[in-house]
């Protein structure tokens, strides 16, 4: 059984999932086998999916999101802007934390002004870029002074998570891995966490929404796809995600299972590193240059044009994709639904990299993830043998994320990919962070490792940020999005489909775009 649910309205449709083979789920505990989990149980950690999505179920945040990415109310029942640079939250009344403490502004406030303390992996700050002052104005109202007129802080705000004033701001990774600090509002308390092994919650009774079906959660770690295919068959989990294609395609036929497909908001993008000195040099004829190619828009054309999108969705992807053009889907906020289709153009790509003055190609290491995002390691290997053809000789080396993303944010790499959702819905969000000019002043640019600056980009992406009316945002966002992929500032490849699977007819569970797959919004099938 197959069902196909796109972005549009039809993502509001039920998945149906089911139970591992051997019998039906406990009314008590739900068991998942999920690809990734957390690198640490402070929510101000990293700002990986697979981060957020696990501690969701501990933490709540101020402004959530449903599964179109929609904003909806969380610890926030309303915000608005009082004036050009103020924004009011309204503070939900009668939340308790886990530790039976009562929930205010003050720990909003605290919360937000902790992220720029943490120091972890990837930054948060790219949430709190615009906050300039909080200011407690009563029990229940917090008013949150931004540098500049923000229209998209409530979009920012879906990934504030808020946690206890009462742990203190020198609380780190050791406090929260440990169960001291993890003291949240949500659906669920923290028992245990293994890294890399059993993240286990189970339902807090005092939790301010609807009351949670399971009594107990268990996320499963299973990184490897077989090993988490195989936890599925043998009835060890109960659902798992990220189907890898292979298994997809036979599990169509597999009448015990069903699967379920969803556009999603991820996609794979290739970064070029376009400092004047690359990480590594480049080799033509097997000798070392100090010229970095990349900084030629000849040379990144070129490695575009060299990229058959449709088969790396048709055989590599084995169909579970679409070509990609931009870095988010057309139709978010700042999307640019007039950029044309990438062409493929071998020919061409030969001919611009002997314009560039590299006849014979060149030699470059090329990174990327290999547990990420479904079919990030195979798309980097077909991506390497696709350059070959246009004759460079590109190393690929598939890492894990935990070795692949701290490298990146140092500056190791000189040509990598990896994959990056617009989680808020809106452009400022992928663009403000990946092809502003890195600038910490301004909090712009954050994951702006490879060196590309624009003072017309910068400049649309500033008064974006700062422009309240709709109509106006949109058309310089569009404009950002044209500039920086003409710019090659990325290349995008592919945009990701999702793929879960259960026993036939067991659960219920409404896909969303971000690909979390959250326990609070899974049912038994009536």
């Amino acid at each position: 059984m197959k069902q196909m649910f796109k972005l549009g309205g039809s993502l509001a449709a039920a998945l149906v999932l089911g139970t591992a083979l051997g019998g039906a789920v406990s009314a008590q505990t739900l068991t998942m086998g999920l690809r990734a989990g957390p690198d640490s149980i402070d929510p101000h950690w990293s700002t990986l999916g697979s981060q957020a999505e696990t501690l969701r179920h501990i933490f709540d945040t101020l402004v959530m999101s449903d599964e179109n990415l929609g904003l909806k109310p969380g610890l926030a029942t309303s915000w608005k802007p009082i004036d050009e640079t103020t924004w009011e939250f309204k503070i939900r009344e009668g939340v308790k934390f886990h530790d039976g403490s009562e929930l205010t502004a003050e720990d909003v406030k605290f919360s937000i002004d902790r992220i720029p303390v943490v120091t972890g992996p990837m930054s948060m700050t790219i949430y709190t870029k615009q906050v300039a002052e909080t200011k407690v104005a009563d029990k229940y109202t917090l008013h949150v002074k931004t540098k500049s007129p923000a229209p998209t802080l409530p979009n920012d705000f879906i990934r504030l998570f808020v946690v206890a004033k009462s742990i203190g701001m020198e609380a780190r990774n050791e406090q929260f891995n440990s169960g001291k600090a993890a003291i949240g509002t949500g659906p669920y308390k923290f028992v245990s966490w293994e890294p890399k092994g059993d993240f286990v919650v189970e339902r807090f009774d005092g939790y301010w929404g609807a009351k949670q079906h399971w009594q107990k959660v268990v996320r499963k770690e299973i990184p490897s796809d077989p090993a988490r295919m195989a936890a599925l068959k043998s009835g060890q989990v109960d659902l798992v995600n990220y189907v890898p294609a292979t298994d997809y395609a036979a599990m169509q036929k597999d009448k015990s299972v069903d699967t379920f497909v969803a556009d999603s908001v991820y996609f794979l993008n290739l970064t070029p590193n376009v400092k004047e000195t690359l990480p590594k040099k480049v080799k033509v004829d097997g000798k070392e240059i100090d010229a970095n190619p990349l900084r030629d828009p000849k040379v990144r054309e070129a490695m575009d044009l060299a990229i058959d999108r449709k088969t790396l969705v048709r055989v590599v992807l084995e169909g579970l994709g679409r070509p990609a053009n931009q870095l988010m889907p057309a139709n978010f906020f700042g999307g640019n639904k007039n950029l044309p289709e990438k062409p493929y153009d071998l020919a061409k790509a030969k001919q611009l990299l002997a314009d560039a003055g590299y006849p014979k190609g060149f030699e470059i290491d090329f990174h990327c993830t290999n547990n990420r995002l479904p079919g990030d390691a195979a798309v980097c290997e077909a991506l390497s043998q696709m350059w070959a053809r246009a004759g460079l000789k590109v190393n690929a080396n598939a890492l894990n994320g935990t070795v692949f993303f701290p490298a990146q944010q140092k500056g190791e790499f000189s040509l990598w990919m990896s994959g990056w959702g617009t989680l808020t819905g809106e452009a400022s969000y992928t663009y403000g962070s990946l092809v502003h000019t890195a600038d910490p002043q301004i909090g712009l640019g954050a994951f702006n490792k490879q060196g590309y600056s624009n003072p017309e980009v910068d400049k649309l992406l500033q008064e974006g940020s700062r422009t309240m009316d709709d109509a106006k945002r949109r058309a310089l966002f569009e404009k950002v999005t044209e500039v920086s992929m003409n710019d090659r500032a990325l290349i995008p490849t592919v945009q990701i489909q999702t793929v879960w699977a259960a026993k036939k007819g067991m659960l219920t569970i409404p896909p969303r775009v971000d690909q979390e797959t959250l326990a609070y919004e899974i049912k038994p099938k009536s």
